[in-house]
Protein backbone atom coordinates (compact mmCIF):
# COMPACT_ATOMS: atom_id res chain seq x y z
CA UNK A 1 0.00 0.00 0.00
CA UNK A 2 2.90 2.51 0.88
CA UNK A 3 4.35 1.77 -2.61
CA UNK A 4 1.06 2.87 -4.01
CA UNK A 5 1.30 6.13 -2.58
CA UNK A 6 4.48 7.04 -3.38
CA UNK A 7 3.30 6.32 -6.84
CA UNK A 8 0.87 8.45 -6.31
CA UNK A 9 3.00 11.32 -5.58
CA UNK A 10 5.73 10.44 -8.12
CA UNK A 11 5.50 12.94 -11.69
CA UNK A 12 4.32 10.76 -14.95
CA UNK A 13 7.67 10.72 -15.76
CA UNK A 14 9.39 8.87 -12.49
CA UNK A 15 6.30 6.69 -13.03
CA UNK A 16 7.08 5.21 -16.24
CA UNK A 17 10.81 4.53 -15.23
CA UNK A 18 12.59 1.06 -15.33
CA UNK A 19 15.01 -0.56 -13.53
CA UNK A 20 16.97 -3.19 -15.03
CA UNK A 21 18.72 -6.35 -13.30
CA UNK A 22 21.59 -4.46 -11.97
CA UNK A 23 19.68 -1.43 -10.48
CA UNK A 24 20.22 0.90 -13.09
CA UNK A 25 17.62 3.27 -14.20
CA UNK A 26 16.23 3.64 -17.85
CA UNK A 27 13.25 5.05 -19.73
CA UNK A 28 11.48 3.52 -22.14
CA UNK A 29 10.42 5.65 -25.35
CA UNK A 30 7.22 3.82 -26.06
CA UNK A 31 6.33 4.79 -22.73
CA UNK A 32 7.62 8.18 -23.01
CA UNK A 33 6.21 8.75 -26.13
CA UNK A 34 2.70 7.98 -24.58
CA UNK A 35 3.57 10.13 -21.79
CA UNK A 36 4.45 13.37 -24.12
CA UNK A 37 1.25 12.57 -26.07
CA UNK A 38 2.00 11.32 -29.28
CA UNK A 39 -0.07 9.92 -31.04
CA UNK A 40 1.64 7.31 -32.69
CA UNK A 41 5.28 5.82 -32.11
CA UNK A 42 6.65 6.24 -35.54
CA UNK A 43 6.16 10.23 -34.87
CA UNK A 44 8.63 10.12 -32.45
CA UNK A 45 11.14 8.10 -33.62
CA UNK A 46 12.72 11.83 -35.45
CA UNK A 47 12.48 13.25 -31.95
CA UNK A 48 14.76 10.29 -30.59
CA UNK A 49 16.82 11.24 -33.79
CA UNK A 50 17.33 14.50 -32.71
CA UNK A 51 18.27 13.36 -29.25
CA UNK A 52 21.40 11.18 -30.83
CA UNK A 53 22.70 14.40 -32.88
CA UNK A 54 22.73 16.47 -29.59
CA UNK A 55 23.93 13.83 -27.62
CA UNK A 56 26.78 13.57 -30.06
CA UNK A 57 26.84 17.65 -30.86
CA UNK A 58 27.32 17.66 -26.54
CA UNK A 59 30.41 15.47 -26.33
CA UNK A 60 28.70 12.08 -25.24
CA UNK A 61 28.61 8.96 -27.44
CA UNK A 62 24.83 8.51 -28.45
CA UNK A 63 24.89 4.79 -27.82
CA UNK A 64 26.12 5.36 -24.05
CA UNK A 65 22.64 6.78 -23.17
CA UNK A 66 20.07 5.61 -26.52
CA UNK A 67 20.31 1.81 -26.95
CA UNK A 68 18.06 0.08 -29.61
CA UNK A 69 16.11 -3.07 -28.17
CA UNK A 70 13.25 -5.37 -28.90
CA UNK A 71 10.47 -5.97 -26.31
CA UNK A 72 8.07 -8.44 -26.18
CA UNK A 73 4.08 -7.78 -26.15
CA UNK A 74 1.24 -9.42 -25.45
CA UNK A 75 -0.95 -9.97 -28.37
CA UNK A 76 -4.96 -11.33 -28.29
CA UNK A 77 -4.75 -15.63 -27.12
CA UNK A 78 -1.33 -15.29 -25.16
CA UNK A 79 0.67 -14.73 -28.06
CA UNK A 80 3.58 -12.65 -27.91
CA UNK A 81 5.37 -10.41 -31.05
CA UNK A 82 8.93 -8.28 -30.59
CA UNK A 83 8.79 -4.65 -31.18
CA UNK A 84 11.04 -2.04 -31.56
CA UNK A 85 11.86 0.29 -28.83
CA UNK A 86 14.31 2.43 -27.30
CA UNK A 87 16.11 1.94 -24.01
CA UNK A 88 16.57 5.68 -22.61
CA UNK A 89 19.30 7.09 -20.04
CA UNK A 90 17.95 10.04 -17.39
CA UNK A 91 20.01 12.16 -20.25
CA UNK A 92 18.71 11.15 -23.10
CA UNK A 93 14.86 12.11 -21.81
CA UNK A 94 15.89 15.27 -20.96
CA UNK A 95 17.19 15.62 -24.45
CA UNK A 96 14.41 14.77 -25.89
CA UNK A 97 11.96 16.82 -24.14
CA UNK A 98 14.15 19.53 -24.93
CA UNK A 99 13.30 17.91 -28.61
CA UNK A 100 9.83 17.45 -28.55
CA UNK A 101 6.99 18.89 -30.19
CA UNK A 102 7.27 22.08 -28.26
CA UNK A 103 3.09 22.02 -28.20
CA UNK A 104 3.65 18.68 -26.37
CA UNK A 105 3.13 18.64 -22.91
CA UNK A 106 6.29 19.01 -20.73
CA UNK A 107 7.54 16.68 -17.52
Amino acid sequence: MENNIQKQNQTAFEQIKRVNENGNEFWSARDLSKVLEYSEYRHFKPVIDKAKEACKNSGYAAFDHIEDILDMVELGKGARREIENVKLSRYACYLIVQNANPAKEKL
